[in-house]
């Protein structure tokens, strides 16, 4: 695959970040410092010239199908697919898809994955995640001790199991059903709720559970309409004090023809608004003309802070059922005059 840049983004500034996340005291001053993680803290001093300066390409020794998150734990990965063996169809039904009206469709049919993998692409395990017209897992995240896993009908407005994972056995525990479709899912582990991300991320869902051992039953569920809308979450993780990283893409229609934006954004789960964005100008070349050309962040992602004081982002998004694991250095481009 080959990654398309889309703008220059000017001379990389080794070890800028480490310095500024230490002691720029004006970068500092607004952050809620008590509550950002090192990813946070780091991703707050990106934004729209952050220079993404590609690492490695790893080629997956399995078939990924059609990837959706990502989790990395350690060395090991973990990555959901929905491996979609007939189609959907749309019916032209309009549903209420909160700000737009998205066209119904078919429920399909397919299978859902979650695979394990190590840093060389060599798949460890996998577990499928299929429950009839429920096959299509969404964005995943780790809590320290689970995965946690929404598996959907392929369709807005429908329905989703949530499923807790053991990383080290793979075993699955369903935990919960929905009646939407779950895009993805994060465990506030500061507050013991879950919160997700609907079809589009068009609603901000809260789940409360139970504080008896290690029970995961939900006692309520509420959700508040999405205030942004300039790209669809894909796939979220928890970070810091009750924040939600998030990835995703929109498409936008333009006389030249569709155009696909993707960007990240940090969500704070206090508010459920947006705390700080940044669009992600790369993407990966998949052939075949515009339907072959996808966000970097088109599907899933995993962000941490390197050795070097830059952040390291994985992304595997893929548009042929085989999606490599790609690897970036981040750095902020800062004007200091």
């Amino acid at each position: 695959m080959k990654v398309v840049p889309i703008v220059a983004l000017g001379l990389v500034l080794s070890g800028y970040i480490t310095t500024a996340v230490a002691g720029n005291s004006e970068h500092e001053r607004g952050w809620s410092k008590g509550r950002d993680n090192k990813t946070t803290a780091l991703f707050r001093v990106m934004g729209k010239n952050t220079i993404w300066t590609p690492v490695q390409s790893v080629t997956m020794n399995f078939q990924t199908f059609h990837t959706q998150g990502l989790v990395k734990i350690g060395d090991t990965f973990f990555v959901s697919a929905v491996e979609v063996i007939e189609s959907t169809v749309r019916n032209g039904a309009a549903t209420d898809s909160l700000y737009d009206f998205t066209i119904d469709r078919s429920t399909g049919a397919g299978r859902g994955w979650l695979f394990k993998f190590d840093a060389q692409g060599q798949l460890l395990g996998k577990v499928e995640l299929t429950d009839g017209s429920k096959y299509h897992p969404g964005g995943i995240d780790f809590d320290g001790k689970s995965l946690w896993v929404p598996v959907a009908e392929y369709r807005p407005n429908s329905s989703s199991n949530v499923y807790r994972v053991d990383p080290k056995t793979l075993r699955a525990e369903l935990v919960f059903t929905e009646d939407d479709h779950i895009g993805g899912i994060v465990h506030n582990v500061h507050d013991n709720t879950l919160r997700g991300v609907s079809w589009g991320s068009r609603r901000l869902y809260t789940w409360e559970l139970s504080r008896r051992g290690r029970e995961s039953k939900v006692r309520s569920s509420d959700w508040v309409p999405n205030p942004q809308f300039y790209i669809d979450y894909q796939d979220c993780h928890y970070q810091g004090v009750e924040y939600m990283l998030c990835g995703g893409v929109a498409s936008y229609s333009s006389p030249r023809g569709n155009v696909a934006f993707g960007g990240l954004d940090l969500v704070d789960l206090r508010r459920n608004r947006l705390e700080h964005q940044v669009p992600v100008n790369l993407f990966i070349d998949e052939g075949g003309g515009a339907t072959g050309t996808l966000s970097l962040t088109h599907n899933a992602f995993w962000l941490e802070p390197s050795k070097d004081g830059s952040m390291r982002g994985y992304f595997m998004a893929e548009g042929d059922n085989q999606a490599e694991l790609l690897i970036y250095d981040a750095t902020p481009w800062i004007n200091r005059d």
